[in-house]
């Protein structure tokens, strides 16, 4: 049997119901449809020269990478591969096959530090090391029973203050940018980044497949928004969490949970019975309130770096 490595094809239905497969697979906690893996290809940014790769074994797809420039870090040179496998087809040399492609393309691409998630476990973790990766920080997936799990009662906002969702800003989403980029200049992680595209973030983030408006959720204070939770739902029962945060200046004030659980128990009410997210694992204040939501942490990554040259 014969592995081979070639980009995801553009416009090919097959090529990303495969990818999003094997994703599942590998990650269950973690959302990707078809259309999502189609729609990341045609509109990622062109500096970050983004491309998905599978490893196909005899015709049948059994592994894939995805490969990019992180273009809007402020450090140049940051590059990105994230490789998995079908669970039930490793040992084949797919792995190993994908890394090396994608090593070899970041390099050519003036990449100097390189950056994979690796699940934290030992057949996982001992591929990285063999391959010169170091071990850097560790994340954790966390998931919450939406449908057996009791959920924190709703509680009316103060006054001052109003729940709204990510639909109402349908017309002007420039709020919820400049919220989204000041929250994630404090999100803990190995690689800066920043968001100074508005066009790129609308691209990017706004108009994610995934991403549900419906059931995401801003919270005014006087007018402004000043906490959200940004949800994403599949094309089955699953729902997540990618981004929960609270303007700088008004902290402490229990908005984020006031965002999170509006946003859960309307996702609850529309039929999704499991909810996801992530967490860095040096970022106790999340990690607390998803705790009292009564999230569980079901798997952890730790991030893995390599330098060239």
């Amino acid at each position: 049997m014969t592995v081979i490595v070639r980009e995801l094809r553009r416009g090919d239905p097959g090529d990303a119901a495969g990818f999003a497969r094997i994703r599942r697979q590998a990650l269950p906690f973690m959302l990707f449809t078809p259309e999502s893996i189609a729609y990341s290809l045609e509109q990622a940014h062109p500096d970050s020269h983004y491309q998905p790769l599978l490893a196909e074994e005899d015709g049948e797809l059994i592994g894939t990478a995805q490969v990019a420039i992180v273009h809007d870090s402020p450090e140049p040179g940051q590059g990105s591969l994230n490789i998995y496998v079908d669970p039930e087809r490793t040992g084949r040399g797919a792995g190993s096959l994908l890394a090396r492609t994608a090593e070899e393309r970041l390099a050519a691409l003036g990449a100097t530090r390189l950056h994979s998630w690796v699940l934290d476990e030992p057949r996982n973790r001992a591929f990285a090391e063999k391959r010169g990766y170091r071990a850097a920080r560790p994340a954790h997936f966390l998931r919450l029973d939406l449908a057996n799990g009791t959920l924190p009662p709703l509680q009316s906002p103060p006054d001052g203050v109003e729940l709204r969702t990510g639909a109402d800003f349908a017309d002007d989403p420039r709020p919820l940018f400049r919220l989204d980029a000041e929250t994630l200049l404090d999100e803990p992680g190995d690689i800066d980044r920043e968001f100074t595209d508005y066009e790129a973030w609308l691209t990017e983030t706004w108009h994610d497949p995934l991403l549900s408006r419906e059931l995401t959720s801003v919270v005014l204070v006087d007018g402004r928004p000043a906490a959200f939770s940004a949800a994403r739902t599949d094309d089955g029962t699953r729902y997540g969490t990618v981004m929960t945060g609270t303007a700088r200046a008004f902290r402490g004030r229990g908005l984020a949970k006031l965002a999170k659980n509006h946003s859960l128990h309307r996702a609850r009410a529309a039929g999704f019975t499991d909810a996801f997210t992530g967490n860095d694992a040096a970022n106790g204040p999340m990690l607390a309130i998803n705790e009292w939501f009564g999230y569980e942490i079901c798997a952890t990554e730790v991030n893995h770096v390599l330098d060239l040259g």
